[in-house]
């Protein structure tokens, strides 16, 4: 039978999926809507099924935010062309702005909230067949304002950052979360970098000082004082200020009488091994996929 414009674009509207997809979907099964449907949902889930081994080390960070809290959240694709597009980063806002609302526990419980069309693991893996990448959620982070006040700082796309601080000073959030974002701190303070850490550098930093013909306690003091330096360099309190090199962030805080309840950083794709691939010959063979579909 023949499939009109009309039908096409209802099926397009209501899934998502390609004009031409639509149009097959459509012929096999004689025009039915809601067969046409299904078969293109059964038909996503293989595609994504098919891409998910593919590593996916590009993407955006998405933010949201209330009164009460902020979430930041990481979203990846495989190619940085795939996170510009309008469809990734409307995907990735809904994924933010449910997050904030409704407080998964993990990335799992975030998959089964429903949203439009499905549950957010059906929409992902739909917007999978409809772009022909891999695209995951990789990570999200909710920050409380804890009687004080939040500030979420995206830098671009690739790099997010929230801060919470114990008192109502707006600004002074927002200028630390832009600092975490530049600096990227490790840590809160000296008391929160794990001993793993400290004494690992320490080890290093022994094997690395000129101790020859120096009085231990000589030594032992030149190598705490090199770990002071460290552990200022790894830490949000004990970084210079990046509006204000002359003072460290700990310093300003003591200005304004104020603490950090929380801060956390997104940089995307960090920690993830990418693949060396033959641009080329992935753009044909993703052609070669698109004809075959």
């Amino acid at each position: 039978m023949a499939i009109s414009a009309t039908q096409v674009k209802e099926l397009r509207e209501r899934t998502g999926a390609g004009m031409m997809e639509c149009k097959r979907a459509l012929e096999s099964v004689d025009g039915d809507l809601d067969a046409a449907a299904e078969h293109l949902r059964k038909e996503g889930l293989a595609k994504a099924d098919k891409k998910a081994s593919r590593v996916a080390a590009e993407g955006a960070i998405f933010l949201a935010q209330d009164d009460q809290a902020a979430v930041m959240v990481e979203v990846n694709c495989e190619t940085d062309f795939v996170a510009k597009e309008q469809d990734f980063g409307n995907f990735g806002r809904e994924i933010a702005s449910l997050t904030l609302d409704q407080r998964p526990a993990d990335v799992e419980a975030l998959g089964a909230l429903p949203m439009a069309a499905g549950t957010v693991e059906e929409r992902r893996r739909s917007l999978i067949a409809t772009i022909g990448e891999n695209i995951g959620i990789r990570r999200f982070v909710r920050i409380e304002a804890e009687g004080g006040v939040v500030a979420a700082y995206l830098h671009g796309s690739r790099i997010g950052s929230l801060v919470a601080v114990d008192i109502d000073d707006a600004e002074l959030a927002r200028d630390l979360a832009m600092h975490v974002a530049a600096s990227a701190p490790a840590y809160l303070d000296a008391d929160a970098v794990p001993t793993s850490v400290t004494d690992a550098e320490r080890e290093i930093i022994a094997a690395q000082s000129d101790s020859a013909g120096k009085p231990p306690e000589i030594v032992a003091k030149m190598v705490e004082g090199r770990l002071r330096k460290f552990l200022a360099e790894i830490t949000l309190v004990g970084q210079p200020f990046v509006k204000d090199p002359d003072t460290t962030v700990g310093k300003l805080l003591q200005q304004k009488s104020a603490k950090i309840t929380g801060f956390a950083r997104f940089e995307v794709g960090e920690g993830i091994e990418k693949e060396v691939d033959d641009f080329v010959g992935e753009v044909m063979a993703q052609a070669r996929e698109a004809q075959r579909a």
